[in-house]
């Protein structure tokens, strides 16, 4: 998702068999992904540092790793044709889930902590549970929903508030972030009632084509003349091949082995994966906001996406 792209069940009515029971390597697979999506608020913060590349031309060189990666993929598994009927709305698609959030997460992150761009991105199915809402979804009205999405609205607002309150963190930054998860809520939204059960690998190859094209003039604008450290060259690199196309392979097959429900729960892990790598590799400061308002987006994130169970 965010950010590396931010997943979910492009169908609501997709089904995987889930094998039971679960081998060693389905769990392996599982605790990977969640690694591999807690890394990319890392390696924008250094790939977009001083010096470095500009948040423009870091999303052209990672839509362009990721297409790369992921087109190939998708022809071996036979899933590319399927995209050929559906190119206006994966367009549209690639404009609320790529083009604009990951240039939003992108220019965030050079005014703000990367644990804390986690953090936000995190809230993600909470403003997911309220878009189903006014979409008719009688379901995200259930009890533990609702909890689940006051809880996370007060987590939202110690972390946005404290922090700028205490005048440590940029608010307008905070505010591309949150408006960065409205796109990466509305892209998925989109895809799962315009285009159902088409495979998620292959609208994403395709999506970060287009994006491709589309950031190429602003990429040659923006190409760096001056001398670039070998550390941001090797974190767009990272970041293409690993949260970007290898994270996102591997989780169609970790939701083939613990079905579509349990295996976004491999999302929840990544913040605190976040949050962790900025203090340890870039001595990020673990403010009052974070401490107070990660556990309850969490929590909050958790209860407002499930859906409640249907009784016999």
């Amino acid at each position: 998702m965010t950010g590396a792209v931010y997943p979910s069940p492009m169908s609501p009515s997709s089904k995987f068999p889930t094998q039971s029971p679960l081998q060693r390597s389905s769990w392996f697979k599982f605790c990977l992904v969640g690694v591999l999506w807690g890394i990319p608020y890392l390696l924008i913060k250094v790939a977009i540092a001083p010096n470095a590349f500009t948040p423009v031309f870091l999303v052209f060189a990672r839509v362009v790793i990721g297409s790369a990666i992921l087109i190939p993929y998708s022809i071996r598994r036979g899933k590319l044709k399927a995209t050929r009927q559906y190119l206006g709305w994966i367009f549209i698609y690639a404009l609320l889930e790529i083009c604009g959030p990951w240039l939003l997460i992108g220019s965030a992150e050079q005014k703000i902590p990367s644990g804390l761009a986690g953090l936000l991105v995190a809230t993600v199915p909470f403003w997911a549970t309220i878009l189903m809402a006014f979409l008719g979804d009688k379901t995200a009205l259930a009890p533990k929903r609702l909890a689940g999405m006051a809880i996370g609205f007060i987590g939202v607002t110690l972390v946005v508030g404290l922090e700028s309150i205490r005048g440590h963190q940029n608010i307008g930054a905070i505010l591309l972030i949150l408006l960065a998860t409205l796109g990466y809520v509305a892209g998925p939204t989109l895809m799962s009632r315009k285009a159902p059960g088409l495979d998620g690998a292959a609208i994403n190859a395709i999506a970060m084509a287009i994006s491709a094209v589309l950031y190429l003039p602003l990429a040659i604008k923006d190409f760096p003349h001056h001398h670039i450290s070998a550390h941001a060259i090797e974190s767009v690199a990272a970041l293409g091949i690993f949260p970007t196309a290898m994270a996102f392979a591997l989780y169609f097959s970790v939701m083939a082995d613990f079905g579509p429900a349990r295996a976004s729960l491999v999302t929840y892990p990544n913040t605190a994966i976040a949050v962790v790598l900025g203090i340890i590799f870039l001595n990020e400061p673990l403010t009052l906001g974070i401490v107070l308002g990660l556990p309850l987006v969490l929590v909050g994130s958790y209860f407002a996406s499930r859906k409640p169970v249907a009784k016999n």
